[in-house]
C-alpha cells in the first residue's frame, strides 16, 4: 500500500461544520491559558479531571458525571464533539474515546484549528496513521500521543543512558503485557440503554448493533472499534521498547502469530500473541523488537507485569513502567538495580500545553507516534491475515501479501450521518 495522496477525513453532508471551523483556525492558543476539552468519558477520560473547560460524551450518564466531576457548566457538556470544535473559546481537546473514533476525532481537530492531544493508539489501522500525520502537518496545530511513559523523567533518563551506551550496542528489545484479563462472556444484539446516542458511538466504523459487552471498555477486544491489547496496554511497551533500541523508522519484517487460546467469550482480538519486528536500520547490523502477550496469566518475567528487556553488546537492562530498573554486565553482573515511583499524572498534558503556549518540544509528536502505532497494526495484521510479511518502510506498504495489505485499512459506515473518509 503506497502513501497516501494529501486527502484527510471529510464530514458528510449532514454535518455542516468543516467549513465553519476553518475559518477560525486556532493554531496558536493565548499564551496565558489554555481551555482544553475532553472527547470521551470513560476510563481515559478521567485522567483528565480537573484541567478541562468542556466535556463531550454520546452517554448522558458518564457526561452528566464527568461535568459534575469537573465543575463544567451544562453549556459546556455535549454529546456531540462537532460542537467544542466550533466553540471559539476552545483552544484544544483531548480524544480519549475508543480507538475506532482517535483518527477522525483528531483529523477533524486538526481542520477546526485545534491543538490535540489523542490517546494511545493514535488511529484504529495503519492508513488512519498516515492521514492524521498528513492533517497534522497541513494545519500546523500541536499533536501529542498520549504514550505517558514519555514524560516520565525516570524513564527518558533510562533510554538516554541506552543511547549513551551503558549496555554497549542494543540489538534486541523483548517488551511485554502478561496479565489476566477475564471473560466479556456471551451477549446478543439488543436495543441501546436510555441516554445513549449509540448510532453517534459508532460514528465512522462499520456499523454493528448494540451488544452491552461491545461498549464500555469491552470495545477494546473487537476489529471494529479496537485494536486489541496489542494497542492497548501493549501500545505503551512497544513505544518505550522501539524507542530505547534507537530505531527511526518502521519495520522491515513482521512475524506475528496468536489468537484466542484461552477465552471462551465473544471476543474476537487474541488474547495470546507473540510477535517479532526487524529493522534493518544497518544493513550490517538489524535490530529485533519482540512483543508477548497474556491476557489469561499472572506468571510475570521478572515478577512485573509489563516492561522491557533491552539486550546490548555490554549488558542488559530491564525498565518497566511499573517503577524498575535493573543494569547488569555481559555476565550478569549486577550494575545497578533502583525503584522509581509515580510522577504526576498530569506530567504528559503539561507538555502538550507548554508546546501550545511556550514552543516547548513536544516529548510524544506524532511522527514518534507513527512508528510505534505502525507495528501494532502491522502485528494485528499479521495474525489476522495468518501470515508472516516484509515490509517497505519507505512507501510504507506490505510486500507481496495481499490479505495483510487490506487489514492495514478498515470498512466503514456508509449510510449513516459520518461520510466514508476520502483518500481510501
Amino acid at each position: 500500500m503506497s502513501k497516501p495522496t494529501r486527502r484527510i477525513f471529510l464530514i458528510g453532508s449532514g454535518a455542516a461544520i468543516a467549513a465553519g471551523v476553518a475559518g477560525r483556525a486556532r493554531a496558536n492558543a493565548p499564551a496565558e491559558s489554555v481551555r482544553i476539552g475532553l472527547i470521551g468519558c470513560g476510563v481515559r477520560g478521567r485522567a483528565y479531571h480537573g484541567r478541562v473547560a468542556a466535556v463531550c460524551d454520546p452517554d448522558a450518564q458518564r457526561l452528566a458525571e464527568t461535568a459534575e466531576a469537573c465543575g463544567v457548566t451544562p453549556a459546556n457538556a455535549v454529546s456531540d464533539f462537532r460542537r467544542l470544535l466550533d466553540d471559539p473559546t476552545i483552544d484544544a481537546v483531548v480524544v480519549a474515546t475508543p480507538d475506532h473514533w482517535h483518527a477522525p476525532a483528531a483529523i477533524l481537530a486538526c481542520q477546526a484549528g485545534k491543538h490535540v492531544y489523542v490517546e494511545k493508539p493514535c488511529s484504529h489501522n495503519f492508513r488512519e496513521s498516515q492521514l492524521l500525520l498528513q492533517a497534522a502537518e497541513r494545519s500546523g496545530v500541536v499533536v501529542q500521543h498520549g504514550t505517558q511513559s514519555r514524560s516520565r523523567p525516570a524513564i527518558r533518563d533510562a533510554i538516554a543512558r541506552l543511547h549513551d551506551g551503558v549496555i554497549g550496542d542494543v540489538l534486541v528489545a523483548k517488551a511485554w503485557n502478561i496479565q489476566d484479563r477475564g471473560t466479556i462472556g456471551h451477549k446478543t444484539p439488543s436495543a441501546p440503554p436510555p441516554g445513549l446516542d449509540y448510532d453517534l458511538w459508532v460514528g465512522p466504523a462499520e456499523w454493528l448493533p448494540y451488544q452491552s459487552n461491545r461498549l464500555h471498555s469491552d470495545w477494546h477486544w473487537w476489529w471494529n472499534f479496537g485494536t486489541g491489547d496489542i494497542g492497548n496496554d501493549g501500545a505503551h511497551e512497544i513505544d518505550y521498547a522501539r524507542w530505547g533500541l534507537g530505531v527511526d523508522t518502521l519495520p522491515t519484517k513482521v512475524v506475528a502469530v496468536g489468537g484466542k487460546y484461552h477465552a471462551n467469550d465473544d471476543q474476537q482480538c487474541p488474547d495470546t500473541a507473540t510477535c517479532v519486528f526487524e529493522y534493518a536500520a544497518d544493513a550490517a547490523k538489524p535490530k529485533q523488537l519482540i512483543f508477548e502477550m497474556r491476557l489469561w496469566s499472572t506468571n510475570y518475567p521478572v515478577n512485573c507485569d509489563s516492561g522491557v528487556e533491552f539486550y546490548g553488546t555490554e549488558g542488559q537492562m530491564f525498565l518497566s513502567k511499573r517503577g524498575k530498573l535493573r543494569i547488569v554486565g555481559p555476565r550478569n553482573e549486577p550494575i545497578e538495580e533502583s525503584r522509581f515511583g509515580r510522577e504526576t499524572g498530569f506530567a504528559h498534558l503539561d507538555n502538550f500545553v507548554d508546546a501550545i503556549r511556550k514552543g516547548t518540544p513536544l516529548n510524544a509528536p506524532l511522527h514518534e507516534a507513527h512508528l510505534s502505532v505502525g507495528p501494532i497494526h502491522l502485528a494485528n495484521a499479521a495474525i489476522r491475515s495468518g501470515s508472516s510479511f516484509s515490509f517497505d518502510p519507505e512507501s510504507e506498504s506490505v510486500i507481496s501479501n495481499d490479505g495483510a495489505a487490506k487489514l492495514l485499512t478498515r470498512r466503514y459506515h456508509e449510510g449513516g450521518h459520518w461520510a466514508v473518509p476520502d483518500g481510501l
